[in-house]
């Protein structure tokens, strides 16, 4: 297996829990449970991935209560955002599943269906009221950018970045991306940071480390240094076993600063000027 399709197989069970992503029967042949959904599907990496597209060959199990024609539907939505995320070189699962996150709701949400504790747990209905609560608050879910993940020693490292316009506010978003991503509310540290200016010149800036000693005050003199206002980064560490030591703070604020370029937030002369790594 190559070094890259290794590291992702890594961090997508890290994220979103062990045998999401496993190898099928076949040599390439992949099986990918949708954290969100019922459907599971198979996967083939040709050899030269991440220079060529995986490709969805179809279903592997269509679950047990979904609807006629919804595991078809799936595929369809799965290949369409595969399609338009795919770029030659980067590796691009995690894009993919957060995107039909976004897309798709929970399959236990709007069934008519009756369904037994042996086919939904306690765990997944409260999940389930926890995302319709979070999102009730918002007519929008929070529009954030997510970086690369980076995986240094089994320990995955995303950051997010998003818009914001009040202290309020990204307490809000942070509130919600907690409320509704159970992978993110059970992972090891949530940094966060931000920097707002307000009417009248009032400018605002805060962080938490979230028990990573010192890696909010990190990320928060990064976006100083980047000249970031009205911005706002949570940064997700799942913790792998391993202790990295000072490296930790240098991915932290690698991925902190990933989330801000995708997101459109570093103006092109501070982009040039990439912190050596």
């Amino acid at each position: 297996m190559d070094e890259e399709l290794r590291n992702e197989v890594e961090a997508i069970n890290s994220i979103y829990g062990d045998n999401s992503l496993v190898a099928g029967d076949e040599e390439g042949i992949y099986v990918l449970t949708l954290p969100q959904q019922a459907v599971s599907l198979r996967l083939r990496f040709p050899s030269d991935y991440p220079a060529a597209p995986p490709s969805i060959l179809g279903t592997q199990s269509s679950g047990e209560h979904s609807r006629k024609g919804e595991a078809a539907h799936v595929v369809d939505v799965v290949r369409d955002i595969l399609g338009k995320t795919f770029q030659p070189g980067e590796v691009c699962l995690f894009d993919v599943i957060e995107e039909v996150n976004n897309i798709f709701p929970s399959s236990f949400e709007d069934s008519e269906e009756p369904t037994s504790e042996a086919s939904i747990s306690v765990e997944k209905k409260e999940e389930t009221i926890q995302r319709r609560e979070a999102d009730d608050k918002f007519e929008e879910p929070p529009p954030w950018t997510l970086s690369e993940v980076v995986i240094e020693l089994k320990s995955v490292f995303v950051a997010r970045s998003a818009p914001v316009s009040s202290p309020d506010e990204a307490k809000l978003f942070l509130q919600h991306l907690l409320d509704s991503d159970k992978k993110v509310r059970s992972a090891t540290h949530n940094i966060t940071a931000w920097r707002i200016k307000g009417e009248g010149n009032a400018t605002y800036q805060d962080c938490d480390d979230d028990g990573e000693t010192a890696a909010g005050g990190r990320v928060l003199h990064l976006m100083q240094l980047m000249d970031l206002w009205n911005v706002m980064v949570v940064v997700t560490r799942w913790y792998g076993g391993h202790q990295l030591g000072p490296k930790r703070f240098s991915i932290i604020n690698t991925v902190a600063r990933d989330a801000f370029v995708k997101g459109g937030f570093v103006k092109e002369d501070t982009a040039a000027k990439k912190p050596k790594r």
